[in-house]
């Protein structure tokens, strides 16, 4: 979830386009971006890092507002590039000893879909000879002179990467070797002539050799990619605001490529998928920083520099442990060794798995760097949830193909697909996928989201494929080297099984293993704790478990919210009270009367007589009664929030042209059936053309005499009975699709009476509250006048969603939602996360104007946003009592609601 922006550390002044690294530091995300920010922070510690500057997120808005860059900015550049010069002692492009930069982009988080970084900015023609000679290396110059090109031409230029792929592959092939550190200079200087060529015949112009010129259409480009459509995919996937803009970080360049006594890796000081502590990272030999993120060649793990450079080894240990220390959390590292000496290009607070969020928090607790407090905050009710998905069935029958890392772990099962295009098409057919590549780039994003798990071939835990599928929660294998991944003939081949496209594969992220076929699935040991068939406490229970226990336990003891069900029988409440719910806030009876007993409903509907009505209602009271004794007993010394029948009339008919033709058939065989005619005659009679704004709710109720009296005395008895039996129920009575007072009036009325006249014949004070759902606009609007017939107010968020709106939810979801999400009209559906500013707008109202009239009423909200995260923490600011959710959402619920506490720090505890 995005950070809370701080204007007390991000507001820039006006006049201020560019900083130097030693004029920041790591508060300032807003204006110099993550990168930007961390860089500066690092400068701070001492730590060697390459002199640099950032160009801040606010030139980039101006650029984006009017098209160009801000009037002021060039003349700010040039200054902080001379002094970058004079501090290199030399110039940007000089022929005889160039100074080089990167060009990278860094908005305030981090987001893989944005541009990629360009390196070697300033060679040209006339200066990659002086840079050969600076440092006695023909083939580094022109290795670094070909990178330029294909980095430039595919990021600045828009040329296709594929071009430059091929080329490369040519030249391999040409020369009869495998990897581009075999490629000599002479095989580079053709390839540079080569990419020259592609940049002139697919843009039209050459490649640009005046070394400002390279950097001032880096800069733009940076810029331009804040819109394009993969970081705005990334941003929506992601939730992160769209107005915040790119910074730009120039930095001197330092070469992992100059030979073996060279290299670039990446760090991180814990590893990001299980959390454990140790030496975690890639490095690679005689290579530049995309290298190892992309993928192109395997990595060797980090642990390996200690043999290959034992001094620059002990001094990243060293760097590792004072991030660590300083940003009190896991940190990601990018550096470089140039000859035996390192260089430190990134730090920022690393991206990690689920699993890894809640073990990395504790830890951090118990070493004293945070307390519990912060410990709630460093993980979310997403993460939660992913830990409580399936994992494998290790012990059933199984082909295993492959193995590659546990990059992001997991249980995913799909057909495999070999592109990102077939991923997006196929899974919103309804397919679950397993995307497949040799090695995934920022262009692979949309078909990363689609599919279930990512597969690669090349790449270690710090690949592109690892890293995007941590940050996204998804399963990920990378480097499984004995597969051969044909993307062409879109096949797969390992140790003679070939897996062709639509074949179903399975991934465990959690042991890098790859099977051919559908693997069975098992409950998470975080399920099966919350079952209670798993004990925290216990001698071998799980890290993990034991990690969620203590911040679960921690979030219960300062959480405000409480936590109910929505559940509507005795087995789904038993299990919402394994999982912690402290009452049912929604028990929909409507869902009572499905299969068998939908005709005694259908014939208390259509009954035309006062006897038939009677009869009906007869039959279902027993019925109904011991649903409630089951529900009560189950939740017995907590809330039940029973709401009346609320059906949509069509639910509980025959299909209008089902019966039509069925009796249409009848007469044609002259076999006309009279109950059918008269059936039919009903239907006709009561059918809607909108039923979700029909006959339904409480109109039903005081439509059908009799129906509503029947479940409030079923409801009466049965808390009787569990009374007499000395049991401990506490039965809530909620009317629903109140629009007025005087409908609850006369509802209330009608139950009051019912209620006395149990209590009198039981012998018992039963002590039932009656509310209504507070789910139509009117209803909101009018709240202060309907608490005065109300005990409580339950929030319907579903109906109350569709009706602000204006929409139906199965309706437009399959039509127009995509549409509009991708628009960017909604950041993410109303029906996923609660519309704020207008349905929420109506929640705030209304619970003010309730306890406005009722001090004591009480709050809470039973549709399904009740178990969202970000909805929770709205519920918590509005001023709720509970949320109620289906029973897998409770410990989401209840973590959020203690996350929710924890940020406002008590001071709206009621």
């Amino acid at each position: 979830m995005p950070e809370t922006q701080d204007p007390h550390v991000s507001q820039p002044s006006s006049a201020k386009f560019v900083y130097d690294f030693t004029e920041g530091n790591k508060d300032l995300k807003d204006l110099l971006g993550g990168k930007g920010a961390n860089l500066a922070e690092m400068t701070n510690l001492g730590l060697p890092v390459p002199p640099g500057f950032i160009i801040t997120t606010e030139a980039c808005k101006v650029y984006l507002d009017s098209g160009s860059e801000p009037a002021a900015l060039r003349a700010e550049v040039s200054e902080h590039l001379e002094a970058l010069e004079q501090k290199m002692g030399k110039k940007l492009g000089q022929a005889d000893d160039p100074l080089l930069v990167s060009v990278r982009s860094g908005a305030k988080f981090s987001m893989p879909g944005m541009m990629d970084t360009v390196l070697n900015i300033g060679l040209s023609d006339a200066s990659v000879s002086g840079l050969a000679a600076q440092a006695g290396d023909e083939r580094f110059a022109w290795d670094s002179y070909r990178r330029l090109i294909q980095m430039f031409g595919k990021t600045v230029l828009g040329v296709d990467g594929e071009l430059f792929e091929e080329a490369l592959e040519e030249a391999k092939q040409a020369k009869g070797v495998r990897v581009d550190i075999d490629l000599d200079a002479k095989d580079l200087q053709g390839l540079v002539a080569h990419f020259k060529d592609i940049v002139a015949k697919q843009t039209g112009r050459d490649f640009p050799q005046e070394p400002r010129e390279q950097m001032d259409l880096a800069v733009r480009a940076v810029f331009d990619s804040w819109n394009t459509d993969r970081a705005k995919l990334y941003r929506r996937q992601e939730r992160i605001p769209g107005d915040l803009g790119t910074a730009v970080n120039v930095c001197s360049m330092v070469f992992g490529n100059l030979g073996p006594d060279s290299g670039t890796g990446v760090a991180f000081t814990r590893d990001p998928a299980s959390g454990q502590q140790g030496v975690y990272g890639d490095y690679l030999q005689n290579a530049q920083g995309e290298d190892v993120v992309a993928g192109i060649r395997n990595t060797v793990p980090l642990a390996d520099l200690e043999q290959i450079d034992k001094a620059s080894y002990d001094e990243l240990m060293q760097i590792m442990e004072t991030l660590e220390t300083h940003y009190r959390d896991l940190c990601d590292i990018e550096f470089t060794i140039e000859r035996g000496k390192l260089w430190m290009l990134q730090t920022r607070v690393g991206k990690r798995t689920a699993g890894a969020a809640f073990r990395i928090a504790t830890q951090l607790v118990d070493q004293g760097l945070i307390d519990e407090a912060e410990a709630l905050q460093r993980v979310n009710g997403a993460q939660l949830a992913q830990l409580m998905f399936p994992r494998f069935d290790l012990g059933a029958k199984s082909e295993m193909i492959g193995r590659g890392i546990a990059a992001s772990p997991g249980a995913a099962v799909g057909k495999a697909v070999f592109d990102s295009y077939t991923a997006v098409k196929w899974s919103r057919s309804g397919e679950k996928v397993i995307l497949i590549r040799r090695e995934t780039n920022p262009d692979d994003l949309n078909g990363m989201i689609a599919a279930e798990g990512i597969l690669t071939s090349r790449g270690g835990k710090t690949s592109h494929a690892a890293v995007v599928a941590r940050g996204m929660g998804k399963t990920c294998v990378c480097g499984a080297e004995e597969l051969e991944v044909d993307t062409k003939a879109r096949r797969m081949t390992t140790n003679g099984t070939v897996i062709e496209e639509g074949d179903v594969v399975s991934i465990d992220g959690s042991t890098g293993k790859v099977y051919a076929g559908e693997v069975p699935v098992v409950p998470s040991p975080v399920v099966e704790y919350f079952e209670g068939r798993m004990h925290a406490g216990a001698d071998d229970a799980d890290e993990l478990v034991k990690a969620v226990h203590r911040i679960m336990a921690y979030a219960d003891r300062v959480r405000r919210l409480r936590v109910r069900a929505n559940a509507d029988n005795a087995e789904d409440a038993a299990r919402a009270r394994r999982f912690g719910a402290q009452g049912i806030g929604l028990c929909r009876t409507e869902h009572m009367f499905l299969g068998e007993r939908r005709e005694m409903v259908e014939r208390l509907i259509l009954a035309d007589t006062e006897t038939d009505r009677d009869a009906a209602l007869s039959e279902l009271l027993p019925l109904q009664k011991a649903d409630f004794i089951e529900l009560f007993e189950s939740m017995d010394g907590l809330p039940v929030t029973v709401r009346l029948l609320d059906p949509p009339l069509h639910e509980f008919l025959p299909d209008i042209t089902e019966l039509s033709v069925r009796v249409a058939l009848a007469e044609a065989r002259k076999d006309a059936n009279e109950n059918d005619l008269r059936l039919l005659q009903a239907v006709h009679k009561l059918h809607e053309s909108n039923p979700m704004l029909g006959l339904r709710g409480v109109r039903l109720g005081l439509v059908i005499p009799g129906l509503f009296a029947m479940q409030v005395r079923a409801i009466a008895e049965a808390a009787a009975e569990r009374k007499n039996a000395k049991g401990d129920p506490r039965a809530e009575v909620m009317i629903p699709l109140v629009g007025t007072v005087q409908e609850l009036e006369i509802v209330r009325e009608e139950a009051e009476q019912v209620i006395a006249e149990v209590e009198k014949a039981h012998g018992v004070d039963l002590k039932l509250t009656l509310g209504t759902m507070i789910e139509l606009p009117r209803a909101a609007l009018t709240a202060g006048q309907i608490a005065e017939s109300a005990d409580f107010f339950s929030f319907g968020t579903n109906d109350l969603t569709q009706t602000v709106w204006g929409f139906s939810r199965d309706d437009v979801e399959a039509s127009f939602f995509t549409a509009y999400l991708e628009k960017g009209i909604f950041g993410v559906s109303p029906f996923e996360t609660i519309d704020k500013d207008g349905v929420g707008s109506l929640v705030r109202n209304a619970a003010a104007a309730g306890r406005a009239t009722r001090p004591d009423l009480k709050l809470g909200v039973c549709g399904e946003h009740g178990g969202d995260p970000e909805s929770v923490h709205f519920f918590h600011e509005a001023g709720l009592d509970y949320v109620s959710c289906s029973p897998f959402r409770i410990p989401v619920a209840r973590l959020e609601a203690g996350r929710a506490a924890a940020e406002s720090k008590g001071s709206d505890s009621r």
